[in-house]
Order: C-alpha cells, then sequence, then structure tokens
C-alpha cells in the first residue's frame, strides 16, 4: 500500500492497511493510523500524530514547522484525530512553546482545498472549512463551526459550536455559538436556524436559542446584562449552558 516512489523516514510509524501514493514524503516521528489514504505528493513531518481514516488529498503540506518567527527548532506537535479529509493544498502546521505546543485537529471535519491552518490552532470535531480559509495562529474552532470560504479569522479568535461565518467573513472578534455571521469586518446575521434544525434541536430549544440571540444583539443590554438574561432563559437541560460558558469565557469580545 506505499508506493515504491514514496520516502518513509525509519522514525516515522505506519499502522496496517494505510495507502501512500507516489511521491510522498513522511518526515521524522510521524505516527499514521490505520485506514488512512494519503495521495501523490503529500508532505507529512513530524512529530506529528494521525489518527485512523483520515484521507490527504495531493499537494497538502501537514506538521510543517509554524509561520512564527520566534520559533527555534522547539520539538512541538500537531495532533489529528479520525475520520477527517483535507483536500488539495491544505496546510497545517504544528504548534509552539509559547501556547501549548500543539496543533490538535479533531474528528471528522472536512477541510477544503487551499485551506491553512497555523500554530496552536484547536479544531473540535464535525467543523467544515470551505475553500481557502485561513486561520491565523491560536484560533479555536468549536464543533459543528462552518467556515464559509475564503474566511480569514484573526489570531486568537474563538469560533463556537454551531455558528456559520458566511464566504469572505474577515473575523477579529468571537463568533458566539448557533451565531450567523458575514462581512469585513464580520457582523450578526442571526441564528444558524438551518444548522441546528438538521442536528436534532428540539423546537423549544431553537425558541430559547432565538431569544438568547435578542438578548445579545436586539436588547441594547451591555454584554454582562445579556449574559445574565441568558442565564435566566436557560432550561433544566442547559440548552444555553454552552453559550453562556463561551460568551463568559471571551477574551477577544464578540462580533457585535
Amino acid at each position: 500500500m506505499i508506493h515504491s516512489t514514496a520516502i518513509i523516514d525509519s522514525k516515522a510509524t505506519i499502522a496496517e492497511g494505510v495507502k501512500i501514493g507516489p511521491y510522498c514524503v513522511i518526515e521524522g516521528e510521524v505516527n499514521i493510523g490505520s485506514g488512512t489514504v494519503i495521495e501523490a505528493h503529500v508532505v507529512i513531518q513530524g512529530p506529528t500524530q494521525i489518527g485512523e481514516d483520515n484521507h490527504f488529498f495531493q499537494f497538502s503540506s501537514i506538521g510543517a514547522a509554524p509561520q512564527d518567527k520566534k520559533y527555534a527548532g522547539e520539538p512541538t506537535t500537531l495532533v489529528i484525530g479520525n475520520g477527517n479529509t483535507f483536500r488539495e493544498n491544505v496546510t497545517v502546521n504544528r504548534g509552539t512553546v509559547q501556547d501549548l505546543g500543539e496543533t490538535r485537529i479533531g474528528d471528522d471535519n472536512w477541510i477544503m482545498a487551499g485551506v491553512h491552518i497555523a500554530h496552536d490552532c484547536i479544531i473540535g470535531n464535525h467543523c467544515i472549512l470551505a475553500n481557502a480559509t485561513a486561520l491565523a495562529g491560536h484560533v479555536t474552532v468549536n464543533d459543528w463551526a462552518i467556515l464559509g470560504g475564503y474566511t480569514l479569522v484573526h489570531q486568537f479568535c474563538h469560533i463556537g459550536e454551531h455558528s456559520f461565518c458566511g464566504m469572505g467573513s474577515v473575523i477579529n472578534q468571537d463568533v458566539p455559538n448557533f451565531v450567523v455571521v458575514s462581512g469585513n469586518l464580520a457582523i450578526p446575521r442571526g441564528i444558524n436556524l438551518e444548522g441546528i434544525k438538521r442536528r436534532g434541536f428540539t423546537t423549544e430549544q431553537v425558541n430559547l436559542i432565538k431569544k438568547a440571540y435578542r438578548s445579545l444583539y436586539r436588547s441594547g443590554n451591555k454584554l454582562n446584562i445579556a449574559i445574565e438574561a441568558i442565564q435566566d432563559l436557560n432550561d433544566s437541560q442547559g440548552s444555553l449552558e454552552s453559550m453562556i460558558q463561551f460568551l463568559k469565557n471571551s477574551k477577544r469580545g464578540i462580533v457585535r
């Protein structure tokens, strides 16, 4: 399953059932889980840990050194979970010691052509990063978030779960859970109604999210007052709890 033209470092660990195509380079301490497919001309550099059933399309660069002038060759890492797709020309960098020293990507993410994921980013599960999306360093993207094509995200921003960023968005502040944003600079446009319905949210939960959005964006309240109002809306199931914690923990402030 390894093409004769591929170059595999002796430090690499390749599980059974991995397919490695022509002219690939696997360099350094790279661990690749079973069922992973690596198409032609992919370069993977370590230290990098890759789980099972991932698919890397041609000309991707995975686990290269961070694009950070402070980087001095420290042994930082990239960790990738299971079931992810990385389309053509995707670039993912390792972490830096100024942060956790690790870039992390979870499970079942769809990362489309030309996407860049910089050092120390954390991507959750079931996210979609459309073509040419670029994440600066230290960005966090929570589960089920969707970033439209050519989205740009400033360093240290946090993208909340079930949020949706329209194509060409320029994001320089945090995007709360469930919120749709777009524009340059991005501004809120409503809630990700179609997305949360598809993921099984009940009518009652959807109505709570609508009310939370109104408290956050249409009430005229300052953020701390809006958070208190959303806490009062929260039900016994904690349907709004993740949104509340997101807002409380925001460091850059939210898109307004």
